[in-house]
């Protein structure tokens, strides 16, 4: 018995992982650190009344190995007195559709079900879904792994502040102990576990550090474990500090209309900032709106981070995503994203049209005294007409923009308003027969101004997507 149950409950406790009576998950593979948290677990080392479950993922890689790795978690875990849940999953056929190396698959896969499988134990205990854990088995060793795997690949302080305890509601009890360790004691509480011949296969990067790169170092400095575990908690908690003020320079540098799900930043704030602090700011834009690209490498954020500066920027990134600048903005879509077009329908007076993506159109009568309007909003003449039509810009579209003599392509007014090309096709028009009344949120036409020879006068207002179903029910 060297102590690992004390280090576990220290760790839980000086981290808050595991409050009392929290829903958990363990995430057990058959290996001997998810085996070692399973005995924890079971003993009653990580915490008390504790409302435990596992579950088992079998990737459908290694045939006959996986089938038995499946089968001795389930026993072992009926053993234990432990609920388990195994799932299987084709792994491999998931990578080639989504395009994923097999361990980011893998991974993404696991998580997923893990998720799934801690809302629904929280709602069959009637907790709240954020209140569960995932207990995953890292140790020490694993967060070194990675932070010399990073090193490898490069990484900013936060990628060197490796493995966290905490991300969300997944937890990791075992972060500060040594697998080593944690081997000898579960050999000494009578535990066994299965080998996965994948974790000797030095053809793998991890693999190859494991067996060949921290044997060195531990030949060169003995303790280096203990140095690099504590220089990884400074990071860690600079990072975090760095981090808060990242998401603050986001929330306060993103574009208001900037749709949901997508990173808009304002160019000219963003160059106000620090190179160190542009970069913690585009990371932390891409990955709130895209939580699968975590693991962006940094090459890709500095290009991105560069970019900021030059007006003609274009740039594909991993997980299907496209850097961009567009006009004042930076922004970060789905590649070979465009905005879905307007579909032709009536707004009549009063009334509204519902856009579905592209938002919601409304008509109201007005007062012709009252003029003031914005971009999304302004006040026209359409003299007796009682409907209205909408739908996207057609080729060959001409307006007389308010305040100019002659007429304009539409397209040409939408470059003038830097309306990025991706999205002009979503811009509603509205119409009076054959005549336009207003290219939504850019310009009105001069035809149809109020003037004082208005008797009636008809407000005309597009709330866009950030807005869309907060209005009336009233849509045609």
């Amino acid at each position: 018995m060297n102590g690992v149950p004390d280090i576990a409950r220290i760790t839980a406790g000086e981290h808050a992982l595991l409050p009392a009576g929290s829903v958990c998950v363990a995430m057990v593979s058959g290996g001997a650190d998810s085996m070692a948290l399973l005995h924890l677990l079971a003993g009653g080392h990580l915490g008390e009344d504790l409302s435990a479950s596992v579950l088992h993922v079998n990737h459908l890689l290694r045939g006959a190995e996986a089938d038995a790795d499946e089968e001795f978690v389930s026993a072992e875990c009926a053993r234990l007195g432990v609920s388990c849940r195994t799932v299987r999953f084709d792994v491999a056929a998931h990578a080639e559709a989504e395009r994923l190396n097999l361990e980011d698959a893998g991974r993404e896969v696991r998580y997923r079900f893990a998720e799934e499988e801690a809302d629904a134990r929280a709602a069959a205990a009637g907790a709240r879904p954020g209140d569960a854990r995932i207990m995953v088995a890292h140790t020490l060793d694993d967060r070194i792994e990675t932070l010399c795997m990073r090193l490898l690949s490069g990484a900013g302080a936060g990628g060197l502040g490796s493995i966290r305890h905490a991300r969300g509601r997944i937890v990791r009890p075992l972060l500060d102990c040594d697998r080593t360790a944690v081997r000898e004691w579960l050999a000494g509480e009578g535990g066994t576990w299965r080998e996965d011949a994948t974790n000797v296969d030095t053809s793998r990067t991890r693999a190859r550090i494991r067996h060949e790169l921290l044997p060195v170092l531990e030949r060169i400095e003995p303790a280096f474990r203990t140095t690099l575990a504590r220089s990884m908690r400074i990071l860690a908690e600079e990072d975090a500090l760095l981090a808060d003020m990242a998401r603050a320079f986001v929330r306060d540098f993103s574009a208001e209309d900037a749709r949901p799900g997508e990173v808009a930043l304002d160019r000219a704030l963003v160059r106000t900032l620090s190179a160190p602090m542009r970069r913690r700011v585009v990371r932390e834009a891409i990955v709130s709106a895209y939580p699968e690209a975590s693991r962006i490498d940094s090459a890709h954020v500095e290009a991105i981070t560069d970019g900021v500066d030059d007006a003609s920027f274009a740039r594909d990134l991993p997980y299907d995503l496209r850097a961009l600048a567009e006009y004042d903005r930076m922004v970060v879509v789905r590649q070979g994203e465009r905005l879905p077009g307007v579909a032709p329908c009536l707004l009549p007076i009063p009334g509204s049209a519902d856009l579905g993506e592209n938002g919601r159109l409304t008509a109201s009568e007005a007062s012709p005294e009252v003029v003031e309007a914005d971009a999304c909003e302004v006040i026209v003449d359409v003299g007796g007409a009682e409907v209205l039509t909408v739908s996207g810009v057609r080729p060959g579209d001409r307006m007389r923009p308010l305040g100019m003599e002659g007429t304009k392509k539409l397209s040409d007014v939408l470059v003038d308003a830097k309306v990025p090309a991706r999205m002009r096709g979503s811009v509603p028009v509205v119409r009076d027969g054959e005549s336009i009344v207003w290219l939504a949120g850019v310009r009105m036409s001069d035809e149809h101004k109020v003037d004082e020879d208005t008797t009636r006068a008809v407000r005309l207002t597009w709330r866009g997507v950030r807005e869309a179903g907060q209005a009336d029910d009233d849509s045609v």
